[in-house]
């Protein structure tokens, strides 16, 4: 994608490593059409990102891409007098900005983040080195750690923000400086082994994960705890250890959206019911997935509720079955951490987990 804008990359898998060449703020490319497929955060990002640039960006994806929300974004953008708008009028992708101008300086707008929360962080990262920053008031922000996290990542690499409120100042003209950065392991994905150790009775250490991690979704595993998990914290790793039995909870999710696939999957083996609260915005996601996740929990003979909001789910006696996966990663990975426990469980479409863990199974089969 970066490439496609004139940028300097190199990537080694082996190494895990990537050297991006940067070019002090500016976007070489003066015209650029890119497809992002199914990854939102790719699309709302770079709706962001191309203001820096000089020319028009036309952004797409797939099927289920133009179905999800951009419209908050668009309208953000618009009202800091950028020319950006839906292809269809729609409110979803392609999304059309032009920048030919190259007059853009920033200023103030308002957002409304209820349905998501990277419409916020796409508009931060650009704000530094836009000439008059941002100041941007946000209403019914979803997933705020994400935003905390933006912000704190933003201060990593020199561009500085504060807070006031429900508004977040952004000075202009500031420049991010080059540097060396570990990218700290992912959470979100740590969730499924760690699910995995209390729904089946065991141990897993999850390396590379801080006890004060940045990222919003660490804190399921302090849902685990709740749940009877026995959490372990050591420097740079957390090891999480579960006896087979647990207990279910009743969660406000709103702070980790992409974690509820993972209590929903689990909770049917609880003792107790689990109900799972303040997620309605996850209808929009990769899968409208509360739809998705009750229609295969009953798929396994789960009594399950779904609410606008949520989910209801009672302990109940499960049987096996081809679990659907709406090609969404999330499911996918989820329902197979019930496989562990229920045999027979199968996956349609597990290719879909590339998206964020290509070697998802072959890491969960190394739990033995």
């Amino acid at each position: 994608m970066f490439e496609r804008l004139g940028f300097a990359v190199e990537a080694d898998q082996a190494r895990e490593h990537i050297a991006v060449e940067g070019r002090g703020g500016e976007i070489p490319a003066h015209s650029a059409d890119l497809f992002v497929g199914g990854a939102g955060t790719a699309m709302r990002f770079l709706a962001g990102f191309v203001t820096l640039g000089r020319g028009r960006f036309r952004l797409d994806g797939n099927g289920r891409m133009r179905a999800r929300p951009i419209g908050e974004l668009i309208e953000a953008l618009g009202e800091l007098g950028v020319s950006a708008h839906t292809e269809l009028g729609n409110r979803c992708p392609p999304v059309v900005i032009d920048m030919s101008d190259g007059a853009f300086q920033g200023g103030a707008c308002a957002i409304d983040a209820s349905r998501s929360s990277q419409f916020v962080s796409a508009l931060l990262l650009p704000a530094p080195l836009w000439r008059h920053g941002l100041t941007l008031t946000v209403s019914g922000a979803a997933g705020k750690p994400f935003v905390a996290m933006t912000l704190r990542l933003m201060a990593v690499w020199g561009a500085q923000s504060r807070s006031d409120g429900d508004t977040i100042v952004v000075s202009g003209g500031q420049r991010y400086a080059p540097r060396r950065f570990t990218v700290e392991g992912d959470a979100s994905s740590a969730s499924y082994f760690a699910a995995a150790a209390v729904l089946c009775g065991g141990t897993v250490r999850i390396g590379n994960l801080a006890a004060d991690s940045i990222q919003g979704d660490a804190a399921f595993l302090e849902l685990l705890e709740r749940m009877g998990a026995r959490l372990i914290r050591r420097p740079g790793s957390i090891e999480i250890r579960g006896e087979g039995q647990f207990a279910g909870v009743d969660a406000d999710m709103s702070a980790m959206p992409d974690m509820v696939p993972t209590l929903a999957a689990i909770a049917p083996f609880a003792a107790s019911p689990t109900r799972i609260r303040n997620v309605g915005f996850i209808r929009h996601h990769e899968s409208d997935r509360l739809r998705a996740l009750a229609t295969e929990l009953r798929r396994l003979g789960a009594t399950v509720q779904e609410s606008e909001d949520g989910l209801a789910i009672e302990p109940s006696a499960l049987k096996p079955a081809a679990i659907e996966t709406y090609d969404d990663h999330r499911i996918a990975m989820a329902f197979a951490v019930v496989g562990l426990k229920l045999p027979g469980v199968r996956i349609t479409n597990p290719g879909c987990v590339a998206k964020t863990y290509p070697n998802f199974f072959s890491a969960l089969a190394a739990l033995g």
